[in-house]
């Protein structure tokens, strides 16, 4: 019998290889080792579930059971990898050896949570998968004054998911910008003012020193001295690539597991997929560029050794009042905007010092334009 393929995790990257795969090839044998149930949902859809009304159920598209007995591998759930030997090509979990043929680390990231004081930072909650949600949905059904962290993509969606959902919502941000490394000011603050006509309040420029629980709320002291009172945290303030397994093993690591252009780490038959892989120095935690690297990752696993291809992708941010999309560099290493702005929106392109568009962001009505815009960028890989 040969050895399988064994993948470390089982969210959107792993279960799209494991799909891919199985196009071509029905009877490899493939083991998944998951610390939660392994079941498929749609990450992205939990930027919205409160606007939705959704449980942790409704995003559930197959169970982990059904997902494992439709595509023949081997599920091991609620199970931690502990070590990996990548002499002898084997996985240890729960004091037993699993020998492979290839590995794959698709262990995906955290979110990071600032530090701070307080006898209430053990309660803030994070929300980068069904089950984080899955743990604190009651909390936030119930909860009527959300205080989020952080600005970025995931924050502003969150926050705007959450105001349109009847709550009260305070956005905290080191930044004084919204999505400071992807927005120009110029749309950057056309959103906040559409997420403040929303009753959203922006503390941008400013942290939090403490979080402290009271009778009936926590109490959240920002770096302004300024104090607010809610019944909940959000930590949205960025992710983390889950890095430890592999930085014990002695595979390379960076700000993600280093990884070349057929996606192999440091080690003989051992890659790294998703939100953990750093391609080229970034860590791309986006849909599109995780499902190419699925794809061309499942053809090398089946012996086809195949390069990893980045085309310009296309960001689209999920702020319904406002809606967003962007390509390519829109704010580090930008020259200067060229702007075309009217009553329906705008379209801004981004150029380097040498005239070079490089990037663009496109909103509410020009959203037209970002497809014919995409095409003049140059390819990521």
């Amino acid at each position: 019998m040969s050895l399988p393929v064994i993948i470390i995790g089982s969210g959107f990257g792993a279960y799209q290889l494991i799909k891919t795969i199985r196009r071509t090839d029905k009877n490899q044998e493939i083991t998944v080792f998951t610390l939660d149930e392994g079941h498929d949902y749609n990450k992205p859809d939990l930027s919205h579930v409160f606007s939705n009304q959704q449980s942790s159920a409704d995003l559930i598209r197959m169970s982990g059971l059904a997902f494992s007995v439709e595509n023949n591998i081997t599920l091991h759930a609620f199970t931690e990898v502990e070590s990996i030997d990548t002499d002898k090509q084997e996985v240890c979990a729960k004091g037993v050896a699993y020998p492979y043929a290839k590995l794959v680390l698709a262990t995906g990231a955290k979110t990071y949570i600032p530090s701070m004081q307080g006898n209430a930072i053990d309660d803030v909650i994070t929300l980068n998968s069904l089950r984080e949600f899955e743990n604190a949905q009651l909390e936030l059904q119930s909860a009527q004054r959300i205080l989020v962290i952080g600005a970025g993509l995931i924050g502003t969606e969150i926050a705007m998911d959450l105001a349109s959902s009847g709550k009260s919502v305070v956005v905290v941000d080191p930044s004084k910008a919204l999505m400071a490394n992807m927005l120009p000011d110029l749309i950057a603050n056309a959103l906040q003012k559409k997420m403040v006509e929303a009753g959203i309040v922006f503390e941008l420029g400013r942290t939090i020193n403490s979080l402290n629980k009271t009778e009936s709320a926590i109490s959240a002291i920002l770096s302004s001295g300024d104090t607010h009172l809610v019944d909940c945290v959000i930590s949205a303030a960025g992710l983390r690539a889950n890095i430890g397994l592999a930085k014990r093993s002695g595979l390379a690591v960076k700000n993600g597991l280093l990884v070349n252009q057929q996606l192999q780490t440091s080690a003989n038959n051992v890659y790294a997929l998703g939100d953990c892989a750093e391609i080229n120095g970034k860590v791309m935690a986006y849909l599109q560029p995780i499902l190419l690297s699925a794809n061309a990752l499942a053809k090398t696993l089946l012996d086809k050794p195949t390069d990893l291809k980045l085309p310009a992708m296309l960001v689209k941010v999920k702020t319904p009042r406002m809606p967003i999309q962007l390509g390519g560099d829109t704010v580090i290493d930008v020259a200067s905007w060229q702007v075309d702005i009217d009553g329906q929106g705008c379209s801004v392109k981004a150029y380097n010092e040498k005239k070079e568009m490089v990037g663009f962001v496109v909103t509410e009505g020009h959203m037209k334009n970002a497809f014919p815009l995409l095409r003049l960028l140059p390819a990521n890989l």
